[in-house]
Parts: structure tokens; sequence; C-alpha cells
């Protein structure tokens, strides 16, 4: 395992770590498991309904010690209480990250305006949500909401759908929900191909009413129910919003009555707990949409409250600073073993990389060392069949996080305990390995003969001592999926803390988004001057549309 560039942390645990990081290259996880008697009731955490097992990593007591020195010297608990009394925090916008106020059942001191802003946003909502679930809102030809379309994008979708499909089992009663994202017409053409206009409501979930796929999405939803008969007065029976935009609201046809606010304290990967959520509670009602953000709130009442060697979030930050910046991960897999979880991968992308993808620190300064890691996964056991081998016999190390609720969704039982089978071997083999030889044994017992044997067996050796940790619970519900989800935020805010940056802000994404804008003109006609590779590529499109 290769060394990442030196972590010139201000800590004074750093050289240490470097030197636990060194001796480490020699230790096996199998042997830390058999010599360490207390590893298993050590390296077990519970909390809010959540079971963290991390025994299975390339880390003994001493090094885990320095890392939670680490994280006391570092002025972890300043900055956990600065986040959740409504400080400042994002300095680059000069503002607060007060996600977890949406899922506070108690004012905190100092928040009475926000908290009675959320409390009002939140009973509007369910105001809409048992109106349409009960079919007294209908459409413009009188017939109640059958389906509900979420027109948005990053946070306005990622969220919300991943959420939606975990709960599938949850949706009773209910509208179907459908998500629409990409400015790619042939998304929202088949979405829209098998819905009824006189019973579609679309809600455009957009902060400032002018983000430009979900706009443009949102004026050809709107054409769609024009040309079906509905004429401009009845719009708003089939748009809600969410936005703080009431002006452009309002000018496309919604009333002021149909958008609730987002504030901006909340940024967008951080926002399926508001109203970005209206489509997971018209899913599951208000009942479950509630029990979700009480998950959450529980994992925030841990993460808030519990000494750092016992705080989950806490320890599953420091194993990625331990990889990251002393073992040299740019990686890391999160394989969830249930299906309704497949898109948890991909919401973590944007909750990890676009919060903690930073080379400044919050001073602006460019950073000497390594920050957060590329996130990505797929759900179990599918991932076995594909880059599960570049897991196992790869020449990277890549740290994984299983998630694994240990009851299933449906009446298979034996199908669901071969999955659970299916998860805990893939932890063992990552950790326990196989040598060359017990290949060789075990082809010489499959009746292969000596020669060919020992052709064949560097093929079959896994290094093993691959580290993993198992996150699991009872089951998947709506309590135990708003406390997951709030211990991976928690965890992203540990790790920027460490690496010193602004979790809160995504400058990032904006050149692209000004770029394109300009190639749009340039599309058109006008005169725009491109680099020489864009030019090209812009000529080739005009040729591909018959264009000179």
């Amino acid at each position: 395992m290769s060394q990442s560039r030196p972590a010139s942390f201000p800590y004074s645990q750093t050289d240490v770590l470097h030197k636990h990081a060194q001796r480490h290259q020699q230790l096996k996880i199998q042997d830390l498991l058999s010599t360490e008697a207390d590893r298993m009731d050590e390296f077990v955490l519970s909390a809010a309904g959540l079971r963290l097992d991390y025994s299975r990593h390339l880390l003994d007591t001493s090094a885990r010690q320095s890392l939670f020195q680490l994280a006391a010297e570092s002025g972890l608990e300043q900055a956990r209480e600065a986040l959740f009394s409504g400080a400042r925090i994002n300095q680059t916008e000069d503002r607060p990250a007060l996600h977890t106020l949406l899922r506070s059942s108690d004012c905190p001191a100092g928040l009475e305006p926000e908290f009675a802003e959320v409390q009002h946003c939140r009973a509007n909502m369910q105001g809409w949500v048992d109106s349409v679930r009960e079919g007294s809102h209908r459409g413009f030809t009188g017939q109640p909401i059958s389906d509900v379309v979420n027109l948005g994008i990053g946070g306005s979708d990622l969220g919300p759908r991943m959420v939606c499909e975990a709960l599938a089992p949850f949706h009773q009663g209910g509208p179907r929900i459908h998500f629409c994202a990409n400015i790619d017409p042939s998304d929202l053409h088949a979405t829209l191909a098998e819905l009824n206009p006189a019973s579609t409501l679309f809600i455009i979930c957009s902060k400032s009413f002018s983000t430009e796929e979900t706009r443009h999405n949102a004026q050809s939803a709107r054409s769609w129910l024009l040309a079906a008969g509905a004429g401009d007065a009845a719009i708003s029976k089939h748009f809600l919003a969410v936005s703080t935009n009431l002006q452009a609201a309002s000018e496309f046809g919604i009333a002021e009555e149909n958008i609730l606010p987002l504030w901006d304290w909340v940024g967008g990967r951080y926002s399926l707990w508001s109203a970005i959520g209206w489509s997971i509670a018209f899913a599951v009602g208000n009942d479950a949409f509630a029990e979700l953000l009480t998950g959450a709130e529980r994992m925030d009442q841990h993460f808030q409250n519990a000494p750092l060697p016992l705080n989950m979030p806490v320890v599953l930050s420091l194993l990625e600073i331990w990889y990251v910046n002393f073992m040299g991960a740019q990686s890391h897999a999160v394989i969830p073993y249930h299906h309704n979880l497949r898109r948890l991968p991909a919401f973590l992308q944007q909750l990890a990389m676009e919060s903690n993808g930073k080379t400044v620190n919050r001073d602006g300064e460019t950073l000497t060392y390594a920050t957060n890691p590329i996130v990505w996964g797929d759900e179990g056991s599918n991932g076995q069949h594909s880059f599960h081998q570049l897991l196992h016999q790869g020449s990277v190390l890549c740290p994984v996080d299983f998630i694994l609720p240990m009851r299933g969704s449906s009446a298979d039982n034996d199908g669901q305990m071969r999955l659970v089978a299916h998860c805990l071997a893939q932890g063992q083999a990552l950790m326990q390995g196989r040598d060359l030889r017990e290949c060789r044994e075990q082809l010489l017992q499959r009746g292969v003969d000596k020669t060919r044997a020992e052709e064949l067996a560097p093929h079959l050796v896994i290094p093993g001592n691959r580290p993993s940790s198992t996150i699991s619970c009872t089951s998947l519900n709506t309590e135990s999926l708003g406390a997951l989800l709030a211990l991976y935020e928690h965890k992203t805010f540990c790790s920027g803390h460490f690496w010193n940056i602004n979790s809160f802000d995504q400058w990032g994404v904006e050149l692209g988004k000004a770029l394109s804008s300009a190639i749009y003109t340039a599309m058109s006609g006008e005169d725009v001057p491109l680099d020489a590779s864009t030019g090209a590529l812009l000529k080739a499109w005009k040729e591909s549309q018959g264009k000179n």
C-alpha cells in the first residue's frame, strides 16, 4: 500500500500517525482480531438503531487512540457546537448550515425564528399531502391526482429519488411518484409517455427557479398540460414549487399558496428533510415522513452528545482520514445489500464529493494533503459479479462500507438469508484472502495435475487484508433510513473539519454552467470566442444538423 503526500495537518498526532501507518504495512487484520482481546467490544458501536462493526480494519488499538487524540486536538467538539447552534460556518457564502433544524422536534436556543418557519412550512406541506392522498385536490377535469412528478436536479433529485425508492414498501394509498432531472428531452418524454395530464401534479424544486435543467423541463411539462387542454388558469392545479423566487414562480403560473420555501441555510444535498422531500411525503404519507425525520434526529442527538471514541459519525470520519491521508487510499466503495438502497451510492457521491472535493482550506490556501476520496458503489450482490474483482485482486487500496439490513422487505426468507450470507462472506474474503499454497492445494484437490496447478495457482491468489466496515440495522424502514443518511451527513462534516475545508459551498459546479451558456449562444449562430477543441466539436455538431 503506497503512502499519500505528507499529511501536514496542524496536529501533534500527525507524525505519530505516519509512524503507525508505516508499522501497519506489516500487520494483518486477522492477527488483530485474534490478538486484541477486546476488539469485538471496542470496535463495535450502536446508535439510533444502527450497528457499526469496524473490526475488519487495518487499524490497531494504538493507532486508533492516536486518531481519537487528533480529533480532540482538532477542536471537533467546538465545531460540532457551531454547526448545531447556527453559527455561520459556511464562511464563503456567509451562512449557517442548519439542515439539522429541519428534523428537530424542539427549538434550539437562539433559533426561534428559523424553527418557526420550518414548522409553518411543514404544516403547509402536510396539508397538501393530505389533500392529494385523500383525493380532495383534483386536476383541471376534476380527476384526483394519480401521479406526482418531481422536477429538480442534484440535491433536489438525488435525495428524494433515493428515499422514495428505498421506502417503496411503504408506498400505500398515495400517488405514483416519478422523477425527471436530466435536460436530455428523452428523460421527460419517457416520464410523461404513460401519464394522464388531467391527473398529474408536478413539483418544481429549484431554490432560484432558474436552474437551467429544471426550468427547461418545467416549461416542457407546462406545454404538455396546455396541449391537453388545461388552460393557463388551471396551471396551479397541476404545479407546486419549492423556491425562494416567488416572482419567477408566479410568472410561471404557480399561485403563491402552492409555493413552499427553501432557505439559503439549507444546501441542496442536505435538503431532502425540507419541502424538497415533498415527493417523499406524497409517496409514504405524513406520518411516515415524520418517522424519517425522527430517525435522523436520533442520529443528530447521538452525534451531538456521544463522546468522540463512541461517536459513530466521528469514527467513520477518522477511518476516512486514516486511509486517505496516512495509508494512501483514493477511493471508497459503498455497497448496500438491499435492492431498494441501490441509489444510495449515487446520493453519497454528491454528499461527500460536492462537500469535500476541495483543494483550498478555509483561508483560501492551497492544501498540501489529499481530501475526499472518490465515492462509488452498487448494490450487492450484483457488484460481486463485476467490480468486486478489483476489490479482491486489484492493486488499489479501497476501503468498503457494507450496508446491511438484516431482515428483508419480502416474505422470501431463504433469499434474504442468502443475501446476508453473501454480504458477510465478502467482508470475510476481503480480510482473509487466499494464499498461493492454499490455491495450489485446492487445484490439486479438484484433480488438476501438478504442472497445471503450479501455472494456475498465482492467478487464484487473493491478497486479503483489505479493510471494510459493516453498518447494519434490523430492517430498512423510515427511521433506520433517516438515521443512516444523517450518519453520513455528519461523517462528511467531520472529515471536512479535519481537512480544514468548507463542506457547505460548491463553487466547482459553477464554471461548467457558465461555459455551457456561452456555447449554447454560439450554437444559435452568434459569434462567441471558443478554444480550438471546443470550436471543432461545435463545428461537428453543426454538420450533424446539416448546418454550414
